[in-house]
């Protein structure tokens, strides 16, 4: 084979390889955007995050159709019209590559870490940050296949956009131990790929170093099943916490539904059969049956257990509607911790839940709650320990801390504390594994959350959290 036709195979199959992977970033990146935005739609971090891989797919887009679609119509001699048509699809799509990528990449960490803004910041916000990406397409040279935009101009504002949000997303402090986790393994996933597209993009074209996008391919090939992987196993922007919840609430509204028919079904007909044991009792007196009344009595207090132990189930499942009054937490933690006294012995109660904290919930309900996560806490040191109860802010949520110095938890226990009717406790004729199932139940009707965090040898802390709008300004 000559020199020459050995060199056009090469060049064939370097395009052929540059094809394949640019499909393949496209697809991954729309497959992962439109994933990230159907689990949430309603929410803003997860409608930008969805906006940075899309923005990225354009991108690919615009490389498959000008190194291989539109050179194909080209020599397939198609019509010139059809050809600009594909001409300008491949420049907006490479323009919003360009320009949407470092602007949406802001917005989500302004979204995620939105500590330190305010109401105006927020409005105003996101309209200042356009104003560069809309300058450059009114006052830049239009786009052309050399050199699409100005980088220099463009690198600007662009790298600042990526490298600033980057910064904003990592320094985000999280004070749940569940959210820690999420935080690391979001910086991981998203932060390397964003970067590296900020100087191969930018900064590498800006120094005279074109095409360097061809590289996204290797990167994408590593991030893109660690992201998946962490996505599934550990979660990132909270995604797998919010899909462990829909499944808990599922399966708490399934068992409230079940168990409230069955408690029905259960009460008519052991109503019935009281009614005639009662008939039958009468008739053993009547007779003088002594042996037949003592059988009675064993059915008739099996059948009031029956119907004793259905209700109690139905207590801790059924769907109470909220009454939310105005309660100083730390008043009703006091009103709650002298029902303990009889278990506190040996344990040092620390309390730190400021007067003045004043929440909007439902008194009753709140006060079940705290007994039960406060009574898990001292059941968990029956030789005695630390009992710590605080209050701290996370963004403007407030946050109820219950922490025992107990055995702790293993990561498998721990995953299945919250599930209903599952107890490590054994002997309690009264206890089904629905107290902190209950919890759960409550701080969602709340607005709030219920988390859970343990090791073994070193307690576990238990984090009520309330939405800010239930706390009295």
């Amino acid at each position: 084979m000559c020199k020459s036709a050995r060199h056009d195979t090469m060049e064939k199959n370097a395009a052929t390889e540059a094809y394949n992977a640019m499909l393949f970033v496209l697809f991954a990146l729309t497959l992962i955007g439109l994933m990230l935005f159907l689990i949430d739609p309603k929410s803003g971090t997860m409608r930008w995050i969805s906006a940075v891989a899309f923005t990225g797919a354009f991108g690919a887009l615009a490389a498959v159709l000008s190194d291989d679609i539109i050179p194909y119509l080209q020599n397939a001699a198609m019509n010139p019209t059809l050809i600009g048509v594909f001409y300008h699809i491949q420049a907006a799509c490479s323009l919003l590559s360009y320009y949407g990528l470092p602007y949406a990449f802001a917005m989500l960490a302004l979204r995620y870490n939105s500590a330190w803004t305010n109401d105006s910041t927020r409005f105003y916000l996101p309209v200042i940050l356009l104003l560069p990406a809309l300058a450059c397409l009114l006052f830049t040279p239009g786009y052309n296949e050399v050199t699409p935009i100005t980088f220099p101009v463009v690198a600007s504002w662009a790298v600042p956009y990526i490298i600033g949000g980057a910064i904003l997303i990592a320094i985000k402090k999280e004070r749940l131990p569940a959210m820690r986790r999420t935080h690391l393994f979001t910086c991981l996933s998203v932060l390397p790929p964003v970067i590296c597209f900020a100087v191969l993009n930018y900064v590498m074209p800006s120094l005279g170093y074109y095409r360097m996008w061809v590289y996204h391919t290797w990167i994408l090939a590593i991030v893109i099943p660690f992201f998946m992987y962490t996505l599934f196993t550990y979660g990132i922007l909270g995604i797998r916490l919010m899909i462990e919840r829909r499944k808990l609430d599922s399966t708490l509204r399934a068992i409230t539904s079940g168990t409230a028919i069955l408690n029905h079904a259960i009460k008519n007909d052991v109503g019935k059969m009281r009614l005639f044991l009662e008939k039958m009792q009468q008739y053993a007196i009547e007779t003088n049956q002594q042996e037949l009344l003592q059988d009675l009595g064993v059915v008739m207090k099996a059948s009031g257990h029956i119907r004793e132990m259905i209700g109690r189930v139905h207590e801790q499942t059924q769907e109470l509607p909220i009454q939310a009054t105005l309660v100083p937490l730390g008043e009703l933690l006091q009103e709650v911790i002298p029902a303990l006294e009889p278990f506190l012995s040996g344990i040092r109660l620390h309390m730190n839940v400021p007067e003045s904290l004043v929440l909007n919930v439902d008194r009753i309900q709140m006060t079940e709650t705290l007994t039960n996560v406060l009574m898990n806490a001292v059941e968990a040191m029956p030789r005695g320990g630390e009992l710590t109860v605080k209050t701290f802010f996370n963004k403007k949520n407030v946050v109820l801390e219950v922490r025992d110095t107990g055995g702790g938890m293993d990561k498998a226990t721990l995953k299945l504390a919250l599930e209903p009717f599952y107890t490590t406790k054994s002997g309690g004729r009264s206890n089904f594994g629905l107290g902190l199932a209950y919890c759960y139940s409550v701080m969602k009707k709340h607005g709030g959350m219920l988390e859970l965090a343990s090791r073994p040898g070193e307690g576990t802390s238990v984090y009520l959290t309330f939405p800010g709008y239930r706390l009295q300004p």
